[in-house]
């Protein structure tokens, strides 16, 4: 029979093993990012380690930009992710929708480059990059042409059929190509009158496709339909990977910054954890890791190339950068609703 001394001990032993339990038991953040490579990356390579050292499990919402900022503005309220990556104009936007929280000092974050930290830390750049052209090399070579050297080779006449171009409405891609040929009829992101009138006439006359993301782009330059471009060095080297026949050039009047940022949403309740891992993707390491298995260039730059390839990539990035151009995403975002409708009625009806 057990007595009540018995008894007590029992059940306080009981009790201690169920507190341990339930402090030991594993939380879990919700991720919002892009699927694909950096999906691949960031799960393989870099999110395990934090997993293990903080007793949490990370789980990844895929979608592209505009996906993920759905989903965040649909759950305001009662966020049901923790962290989510943005391209940074959409980023911009979901700042001004108030659904990011402002980032806590850590000495990553001071590691980061300044262009890559949005205003009062509100969001912070994790892979930098720009906006150029791209090319078939392989359909180049095969009509005798000489690499582009030009935003406005968009509109050589025998590119006919063998331009592609992301959707303005769909793709920061497609915006930057479309900003920087109106840059160069005399426009800016107040007055895109420029791009508007002449677009249709000039490289529209050569798309054979407007495509909604660059997802197509690989599929289109192996079966030869794809021969000119805007995009990234990054997903350039990512395609070269792959075995496909594409090189990246700096248009002479610049590519267009581009940024792959990070920010902890508001009122997640996980705000704590969240912090933390911002600031473990900005350390040296996880950038590193980035470079290596995705191509991202890293915002800090104290992050280290581990082989000769990624250091490469390094260097034509500095290069790049010396001629890259930033838009002004304040100005973009309060007119893209109308852009998008204007795009959607006259370029792609």
């Amino acid at each position: 029979m057990i007595n009540a001394k018995s008894l007590m001990i029992a059940m306080g032993v009981a009790l201690a093993f169920s507190g341990s339990s339930a402090s030991a038991q594993t939380k879990t953040l919700y991720v919002g990012l892009n699927g694909g490579t950096l999906e691949r990356a960031y799960s393989q390579f870099v999110f395990p380690e934090f997993e293990k050292a903080n007793n949490v499990k990370i789980v990844v919402v895929p979608g592209t930009s505009s996906e993920i900022l759905a989903k965040a503005i649909a759950t305001k309220d009662k966020p049901q992710m923790q962290l989510m990556f943005l391209d940074d104009g959409i980023m911009y936007r979901a700042i001004e929708l108030g659904l990011c929280a402002k980032l806590q000092p850590s000495p990553e974050l001071a590691q980061v480059d300044k262009l890559a930290r949005f205003k009062d830390d509100m969001a912070v750049g994790t892979g930098m990059g720009m906006t150029g052209l791209a090319y078939n090399t392989k359909m180049f070579k095969e009509k005798g042409w000489a690499p582009p050297t030009s935003w406005m080779d968009l509109a050589d006449p025998k590119y006919k059929d063998k331009v592609v171009f992301q959707s303005v409405s769909a793709s920061t891609f497609g915006l930057h190509a479309f900003l920087m040929f109106n840059r160069i009829l005399g426009g800016n992101e107040g007055n895109v009158e420029p791009a508007f009138t002449k677009f249709r006439d000039s490289i529209g006359k050569n798309v054979i496709e407007f495509i909604p993301n660059s997802s197509k782009v690989s599929e289109m330059v192996q079966t030869g339909d794809a021969g000119i471009f805007p995009l990234t060095p990054t997903l350039v080297d990512t395609f070269k990977g792959q075995g496909l026949p594409v090189e990246y050039v700096q248009p002479k009047e610049g590519s267009v910054v581009l940024m792959y940022a990070a920010c902890v949403i508001a009122n997640s309740g996980e705000d704590a954890l969240a912090q933390k891992l911002a600031a473990f993707i900005l350390s040296a390491d996880s950038q590193s890791k980035m470079l290596a298995e995705a191509n991202s260039i890293p915002a800090n730059p104290t992050a280290k190339a581990n082989s000769p390839e990624a250091q490469a990539k390094l260097d034509a990035f500095k290069t790049y950068m010396k001629t890259a151009l930033v838009v002004d995403w304040n100005a973009i975002n309060a007119k893209r609703p109308d852009w998008n409708n204007r795009w959607n009625r006259m370029i792609e009806r």
